[in-house]
């Protein structure tokens, strides 16, 4: 019997898929969960997921929606009419823009959004303006549109807030769009109406496009005070650059979702808000790509939408509370500088102080270094700056419980005692 003959080609994989990282987000927090499994008391400040229960009135919903035949069948891939219609009601009530739900796409998370956007507006070799520190997933979502990601850095002495200037400085004849995020993820900086009205007025002068990443605009708190009933220490307000220059509007993306607001990660709901002849084009990428959404997903997040939004306020205020904690407690550790965040739910420290010195008989030189101490160390959970941009930076996200939270950053404060 003849043996067959040997291959002339070995197969291969993707190389633009092989050079992209694993979310070290998510990554860490997939470590923290394996380590409290094993029956470590490890406390997680990784994920960018609220610890709340997902509203019942939009658990109700989606289960009224098992009932219908109708969400079992394929639904328009753009979403369906009523949702969209209420993304259009949110869009003009808290971005400032009127649009038509014909301008909108419904995805799966947030997360497709942000790619598709990319997708939808870069070309191979086209550079993306991106300030940093920013969210993991940025980068590697501009690298599978062939694009090029250009780190624009802001650090804590600026809050984590870009300026023109520095865009400027950036921009090449290859500088096709940039990503403007306000409220921020990992800071939780939000940029004042003044800065952001700079920033899209620089970028309708120099036609560049702009992915605003909205999916923390509700979490918002005082600038100062202690959040009086008085309205007198109200919450900033997280102004869409399509609001403070309504020019902008051709030349913008908006990506935002129901997941922090409503504490609905798991749902898997977002969405895509732009100007006709991108959505077309994408709207075509995603009929290819998964077709409609989930139907009784989209169900329960037109209810959080449209719903009572009381659950909501009452979160904003517990993350309101946490925030506060987190940032004093942190500012007592020596060598930690701790920029008040005003959104989301994040703290982003400069720990570069704690950096070169030993502790527990080691000597981290950078925060991934310093990560894995604390983690081994203190049994916390952080993620280090390097997933976000320059190392000498922490994230902790502040969506956990109260108690856990100030245990873990009281295992901080012991491990950092001078």
């Amino acid at each position: 019997m003849t043996e067959p003959a040997p291959p002339t080609r070995t197969p291969t994989l993707s190389r633009k898929l092989s050079a992209i990282a694993e979310s070290a987000t998510l990554k860490v927090d997939a470590k923290a969960k394996a380590l409290q499994a094993a029956g470590r008391p490890v406390i997680s400040y990784a994920a960018g997921e609220p610890d709340f229960a997902t509203p019942q009135f939009i658990v109700d919903a989606a289960a009224e929606a098992l009932h219908n035949p109708a969400n079992f069948r394929y639904t328009p891939a753009a979403g369906l009419p009523a949702l969209r219609e209420a993304i259009a009601a949110k869009t003009l009530r808290d971005s400032g823009l009127e649009v038509d739900p014909s301008q909108i796409i419904v995805t799966n998370g947030g997360k497709q959004a942000v790619y598709q956007a990319f997708q939808t507006v870069v070309n191979p070799g086209d550079e993306v303006l991106l300030p940093a520190p920013y969210w993991t997933t940025y980068p590697e979502a501009i690298a599978l549109a062939d694009g090029i990601p250009v780190e624009v850095f802001a650090g804590a002495d600026q809050h984590y807030k870009v300026t023109v200037a520095q865009l400027e400085a950036a921009r090449t004849e290859r500088t096709v769009a940039l990503v403007f995020v306000s409220p921020s993820n990992p800071t939780g900086s939000v940029y004042t109406l003044e800065e952001t009205r700079a920033i899209g007025e620089w970028a309708v002068e120099h036609g560049v496009w702009i992915i605003t990443d909205e999916i923390y605009q509700n979490l918002v708190y005082p600038s100062t005070g202690s959040g009086q009933a008085d309205g007198s220490d109200a919450p900033v307000k997280a102004v869409s650059i399509v609001e403070a220059v309504p020019d902008a509007a051709a030349q913008t993306i908006l990506v935002n979702g129901v997941a922090k607001t409503y504490a609905m990660t798991g749902w898997r709901l977002g969405w895509m808000v732009g100007p006709k002849e991108a959505i077309k084009i994408a709207g075509n990428l995603q009929s290819h790509l998964c077709s409609n959404v989930n139907n009784i997903a989209q169900r329960a997040a037109l209810a959080a939408l449209t719903g009572p939004q009381d659950e909501v306020e009452q979160m904003r205020q517990a993350f309101d509370r946490r925030r506060r904690t987190i940032v004093a407690e942190l500012s007592k550790i020596d060598g930690v500088e701790v920029p008040t965040p005003l959104g989301a739910f994040y703290a982003y420290p400069d720990v570069r102080g704690l950096l070169g010195r030993e502790w527990a008989g080691k000597t981290p030189t950078t925060s991934l270094e310093l990560a894995d101490l604390i983690l081994e160390e203190a049994e916390v959970a952080v993620v280090p700056g390097e997933a976000f941009g320059p190392s000498g930076y922490l994230r902790l996200s502040y969506a956990l419980g109260d108690d856990a939270l100030l245990e873990g950053v009281q295992r901080l404060q012991r491990l950092f005692a001078s």
